[in-house]
């Protein structure tokens, strides 16, 4: 069935007798947080929202730097897919989209955000050919038997949207990430009206995000950081102002541009992902400020400090970003000191604390006033609270509810919350990465499994192996000893003294001088039998392995090398 667009009202469900199954397929994003990604089918039709991408634990997965869903699923099911449907633009939701449309040829949908950051994506890893498009709030698209609905949310990036998918068993409604923001900054509400009709008609199936299922009462609205910005930029006249933010909340960016318009600073730009945001935002009207607003970071040193505002990337610490390399005056451009405020405008993700708290001593040493979350309201979350929350399933009265997007301790407060609210707990499921479950009025059922977990890129955007992950934890733990020896391809023997290497481990001379006796005595012992590489470089390998163990009670990891002469 081709595609087709109309706006408002809900697709015909059409006779939903003899029609195959409805199945949803979590890949992603369900027991952890990130990487969201969901697929639904029925019959020879998938549609998949979100694909989305994580950042790793450095200490747990060195030199891995992105992670995305395994999609094997969806490879070996290409010609099933329709399209790809997109919540909104954050890197948890559309990261893996590239990688996707390598493999999978298929249409995305999206707003207009959400598509112009893709489109950014596409471009930089040379695909072509891909259709992408924008869709409008209440918007239907018609896939293959589904259709679905776009229905407008607020949260922490504009254009989310929550998604209404009708099929031949019934309405199953995803939230996306959604807050409930009554006053928020681009004037854009939840759309409550649409919402509260579309669980009137009957939802069967609810899938809504936990991440902040942990905290009573209600978000704040974004409206707030935009009252404390403006009162630290009132306090702080005289310095120089740099603030750091997520580049994609870009109602935060606009407020803080806002405050630089009211108190005649001019903005300048620091960090690349800052940078592509800002330029992607204003070409499509959502970020709205006057071009003389800017001044390249280079030019910063020609007007006066308290005419300067910096907004950088690094709210998180993360080692390369524009504030960490500031705070160890590794930025050539800004050298920090008491004449400097600096704002963190967000609050640390889990397991990011100790690097962004690093930073702000860091910067908080060479004299700067520096303002975080934990001294001021300059950050409030993007997701539903609990009431929130409760608000979303009283609007849409669900048969069945599943929770999505969180660790397995929010699924779980997440499904007794769904019990508090009314939704029988037989009816109430938490699901698990790779489980099919097929849904109807008659319930929730297991029907076996597809695979899923995680696939690892490295910096040159190369998939590396669970052995390679493996080995550079074993050499960022215990280090690495090479071990090079010269040998005669004729004899076998010896034709120099071996040589060793260590890196990460400290070996003192007498253990070297040991080891080169051991190989030493090993190849003599083998002198004048046929010299095979392979097994030489085995038995260097054991004989170092057990001197190290022995003697220094670790495993470094060895590499052999031989060189026939």
């Amino acid at each position: 069935m081709g595609e087709k667009s109309k706006k408002g009202g809900q697709q015909e469900q059409g006779n939903k007798k003899n029609t195959p199954n409805v199945k949803v397929v979590f890949l992603g994003g369900v027991g952890e947080i990130g990487k969201n990604m969901t697929a639904i089918e029925c019959g020879d039709n998938i549609i998949v929202i979100d694909a989305g991408s994580c950042f790793p634990n450095q200490e747990e997965m060195p030199g891995i730097d992105y992670i995305i869903p395994d999609f094997n699923y969806l490879q070996q099911n290409a010609k099933r897919v329709k399209g790809i449907i997109v919540t909104h633009g954050h890197e948890d939701h559309i990261g893996a989209i590239p990688y996707v449309l390598k493999e999978v040829n298929t249409p995305v949908y999206g707003s207009n955000l959400a598509i112009a950051l893709i489109q950014h994506k596409i471009t930089e890893h040379k695909l072509e050919g891909i259709k992408l498009k924008v869709v409008e709030e209440r918007e239907v698209v018609t896939l293959g038997c589904f259709s679905v609905e776009f229905v407008r949310v607020t949260h922490s990036i504009a254009g989310a949207f929550a998604v209404a998918v009708t099929t031949p068993k019934g309405v199953i409604f995803h939230t996306g990430d959604f807050k409930i923001d009554h006053t928020p900054v681009d004037g854009r509400c939840v759309d409550f009206s649409r919402i509260a009709q579309i669980g009137e008609n009957g939802v069967l199936l609810l899938l809504q995000e936990s991440t902040n299922v942990e905290i009573d009462g209600y978000s704040m609205s974004e409206r707030n950081v935009g009252k404390s910005l403006d009162n630290i930029f009132g306090q702080n006249i005289h310095k120089r102002l740099i603030v750091a933010t997520f580049a994609s909340n870009v109602h935060r960016i606009q407020q803080i541009l806002n405050c630089a318009l009211k108190y005649n600073r001019r903005v300048a730009f620091s960090g690349r992902s800052m940078e592509n945001i800002v330029k992607i935002t204003y070409a499509i009207k959502e970020l709205k400020y006057p071009p003389n607003l800017l001044i390249d970071l280079d030019k910063i040193g020609s007007i006066p400090n308290d005419r300067v505002c910096i907004l950088a990337t690094g709210s998180q610490g993360e080692p390369e970003s524009a504030l960490s390399r500031m705070s160890t005056n590794e930025f050539k451009k800004v050298v920090i000191g008491k004449d400097d405020t600096v704002i963190i405008a967000a609050s640390p993700i889990p397991g990011n604390q100790r690097s962004i708290y690093k930073v702000i001593n860091n910067l908080s040493r060479k004299g700067a006033d520096v303002i975080y979350h934990a001294l001021t309201s300059i950050h409030v979350s993007g997701h539903a609270c609990r009431e929130e929350l409760k608000m979303m399933m009283s609007l849409t009265k669900p048969k069945f509810f599943m929770p999505v997007h969180g660790e397995y301790r929010h699924l779980k407060l997440h499904a007794e919350l769904a019990s508090l609210m009314g939704i029988s707990p037989a009816n109430v499921e938490i699901p698990e990465l790779g489980q099919v479950y097929d849904i109807s009025k008659s319930g929730i059922k297991k029907q076996g499994t597809v695979p899923s977990g995680i696939v690892m890129l490295d910096s040159s955007l190369q998939e590396s192996s669970e052995v390679l992950l493996r080995d550079r934890k074993l050499m960022s733990g215990d280090g690495f000893v090479i071990a090079i020896v010269n040998a005669s391809s004729k004899s076998g023997e010896l034709t120099a003294p071996p040589i060793i290497i260590s890196r990460g481990i400290m070996l003192p001379e007498s253990l070297v001088e040991d080891i080169k006796t051991e190989l030493s005595v090993k190849f003599m012992a083998n002198a004048g039998s046929e010299f095979v590489a392979s097994e030489a470089r085995n038995d260097i390998r054991k004989v170092c392995a057990k001197i190290l163990f022995n003697k220094l009670k670790r495993r470094p990891m060895v590499i052999p090398i031989t060189i026939e002469s």
